[in-house]
This record gives structure tokens, C-alpha cells and sequence, in this order.
């Protein structure tokens, strides 16, 4: 199973979607700010698969913070930046930067639990496909002819 984290400074936010991951039988460990989630990344044994923040929490550059930390610790990490204020400015700028995706809060007529937990599942698919990849990588690299 795979290890999440969630980044968010709005607490009714941060848990619901706490309880709907767990429900959905995802282990989430949770964040309350920029500062926690970088600390919560570079202490975890093992390494995040999946982490969601928010795009806001101390300053309008967190949720590029918390990429950065995050991919400093796993490169393949799957990141997927949520944000209530969304522009296009921040959403090429993570994408860039290697994000998994970036979803917008309040989107008209969709659930976003909903539309988080099928991003979550991409993610979580994403990611395994390029473990196994990597894996196999490494077993054709140590084989000798």
C-alpha cells in the first residue's frame, strides 16, 4: 500500500479529506503547513508515494516548496498540488516542475473528494508502473551477457 500525505493549512479541509483517503483504505499522514510537510518529507522511512498540498499555506509558493522537498527526497515522487486560488501561472509552473497534476478546489458541479481520490488512484498507478520500470532496469543492468 502505498504512503500519502497530505499538506493543507485549513483544517476542515485538511481532515475531510484525511477521512475520505482513509476510507478509500489509503494510510495518510497529515500536514498542517509548508514548514510541517517539508520536515513530515525529509524524516519519512520510507519516502512518500503520493503527497497533496495545498498551493497556499504561508506564502502563494508553498505547494512549489513542498514539490521541490518532495523531490528532493524521491525523485519519483507523484505530487498533486491543490489550490483554491488557480491560475494558470501556478498550474505550468508546477506541471514543470514535475507535478502530477494540479486541481482547483472549487470547481463548478464536481466533487472534488471525488475528483481527487481518482487523481490519487492515477497517481498511485503512475507510480508503480515506474518502480516496476526502474526495477527492471536494474535487474537488466546487473545482469551480466
Amino acid at each position: 500500500m502505498c504512503k500519502i500525505l497530505v499538506a493543507d493549512d485549513e483544517p476542515d479541509v485538511l481532515i475531510a479529506l484525511q477521512h475520505r483517503l482513509e476510507r478509500e483504505g489509503f494510510p495518510v499522514t497529515i500536514a498542517r503547513s509548508e514548514e510541517e510537510a517539508k520536515e513530515v518529507i525529509a524524516t519519512a522511512e520510507p519516502s512518500f508515494d503520493i503527497i497533496v498540498t495545498d498551493m497556499v499555506m504561508e506564502s502563494d509558493q508553498s505547494g512549489v516548496e513542498v514539490l521541490k522537498a518532495a523531490f528532493a527526497r524521491d525523485l519519483f515522487a507523484e505530487v498533486i498540488v491543490l489550490t483554491a486560488y488557480g491560475n494558470v501561472q501556478n498550474a505550468v509552473e508546477c506541471m514543470k516542475r514535475g507535478a502530477f497534476d494540479y486541481v482547483e478546489k472549487n470547481i463548478p458541479g464536481v466533487d472534488v473528494f471525488d475528483l481527487l481520490v481518482l487523481k490519487i488512484q492515477q497517481a498511485v498507478e503512475h507510480r508503480r508502473d515506474t518502480v516496476d520500470i526502474l526495477r527492471r532496469l536494474a535487474a537488466a543492468g546487473g545482469a551480466t551477457p
